[in-house]
């Protein structure tokens, strides 16, 4: 490896693996949700702590809530696994734990933080991981190993 390929590695990373990342990332998260998705729907009882959590939210109609969420999170988690509408379940999902962020997560953060403190633990929550997630992949597109990137193919070629 010469002085420039140095370079260009340290500071431009490795773009020729740039479409096994996007797919290491949506299969991932994507399976993530729709695991959660399907263990919340399909286990008895599983929904439960879900609707304890909404009604401690004053989320309205809160079993109807539930029910919503899980299967946002199991159908939308879903697709972004296979790569189809995966910008739709990215929006979907963003939703999500946008909702839940601003419904759950946020009183879970120590109060009289300073504000780089706060920052701090509110940037630590998986639920805003999971937000940048979503906005990478919106921007980025599912990946070439993708039934969108098929299905746009076969589209518009």
């Amino acid at each position: 490896m010469d002085w420039k390929q140095l370079v260009q590695l340290v500071l431009l990373g490795i773009g020729g693996l740039e479409q096994y990342a996007i797919l290491l990332v949506r299969i991932s998260i994507g399976l993530f949700f729709a695991i959660s998705g399907a263990n919340k729907l399909f286990t008895a009882g599983a929904i439960t702590p879900v609707y304890d959590t909404l009604v401690k939210s004053k989320v309205p109609f809160p079993r109807q809530t539930a029910y919503f969420v899980a299967t946002v999170e199991f159908v939308c988690g879903s697709l972004l696994t296979v790569g189809l509408l995966s910008s739709f379940a990215c929006v979907a999902l963003l939703i999500d734990m946008t909702v839940a962020i601003l419904t759950n997560a946020l009183a879970t953060l120590p109060k009289g933080l300073s504000p780089l403190n706060w920052l701090d633990d509110f940037l630590y929550l998986p639920e805003v991981l999971y937000v940048l997630f979503f906005i990478w992949l919106i921007c980025s597109g599912p990946g070439k190993f993708s039934v969108d990137h098929w299905l746009a193919g076969k589209l518009l070629g």
